[in-house]
């Protein structure tokens, strides 16, 4: 009954600001995770649930809006530690090894390179649309110095990546940058990248994010899905080795059925208080050689 009373406290204490700065509040709990993805037109069969992660790797997030991020609130897959999150940038070479294995379908993604440290999350659901769709900001501390390590980020729909860069190939650091200093322009999908770093490769605060690149809002669209049941799978991992971290930001309740458009979200305050509320009532230096 005490722990009930406060997290209702609590609860009231966050509805009655406004997020400032990105907060996040991991967990492991798959279905909270699942819960605050699902939109509308589709149903999860919460049966079929699994999620690979260990401790802070995943979390829910909001304030993204203010962090300078494409989406607001959601959840967070990382390849580290989902706190190494939070601003301002402060160094280059943020990492945590998890020792736990890659993804074997990440790696055919990439040209075969080893991966490591894999998060996913992945369910069963069936939907009367045929038209699905989720936004997304992939981010990493291996822009700009590590490009070809090309850490990865898959959206599986039926085995199908969904997860693609406006010139069509998967999203993955090396498939979005800006070229080695992430100011001369020389990367793929340039247009679509957000450099976290100075001229220099020294940190900056343009982004009040710990990461040192990150990509626009992606929309990965779903298109003439039959009606039925269907698999979907969040993965991403580090490739080439398990040092530095990457991040996705999945937008909340973006997992829709219907007219293409960016789902609408509560309050950046409602996410924190609905993760802080489950939770509680289920009673609860990277060493590259250079």
């Amino acid at each position: 009954m005490k722990k009930t009373l406060l997290i209702a406290s609590l609860s009231l204490a966050i509805l009655s600001g406004h997020a400032t700065a990105l907060s996040i509040t991991t967990t492991t709990d798959a279905q909270l995770l699942t819960e605050t993805l699902v939109g509308t037109n589709v149903m999860v069969d919460y049966s079929t649930i699994n999620y690979i992660g260990v401790g802070n790797q995943a979390a829910i997030f909001s304030g993204g809006f203010v962090a300078g991020l494409g989406v607001d609130q959601g959840i967070m897959l990382t390849t580290g530690n989902a706190l190494s999150a939070l601003g301002p940038n402060s160094q280059t070479m943020t990492s945590t090894k998890l020792n736990t294995a890659g993804d074997a379908t990440l790696s055919n993604l990439v040209s075969g390179l080893e991966t490591f440290d894999a998060n996913s999350l992945e369910f069963e659901f069936t939907t009367s649309t045929g038209d699905l769709f989720f936004d997304f900001v992939f981010a990493s501390e291996e822009y700009n110095e590590y490009l070809s390590y090309s850490d990865p980020f898959a959206l599986f729909i039926d085995d199908v990546n969904y997860a693609i860069a406006p010139d069509g190939q998967e999203v993955s650091v090396g498939s979005v940058n800006c070229g080695d200093n992430g100011l001369d322009n020389s990367g793929p999908n340039c247009s679509s990248f957000n450099n976290n770093l100075d001229a220099n490769g020294n940190v900056a605060s343009f982004y009040n994010i710990e990461y040192d690149g990150f990509t626009d809002k992606f929309q990965a669209s779903i298109m003439g899905l039959s009606a039925g049941t269907h698999h979907m799978r969040f993965v991403i991992a580090d490739a080439t080795d398990d040092e530095y971290d990457s991040a996705v930001f999945i937008a909340a309740n973006s997992f829709s059925g219907g007219e293409e458009k960016t789902a609408q979200v509560p309050e950046p305050a409602t996410l924190s208080l609905f993760g802080l509320s489950l939770l509680g009532l289920r009673v609860f230096a990277k060493k590259r050689h250079h």
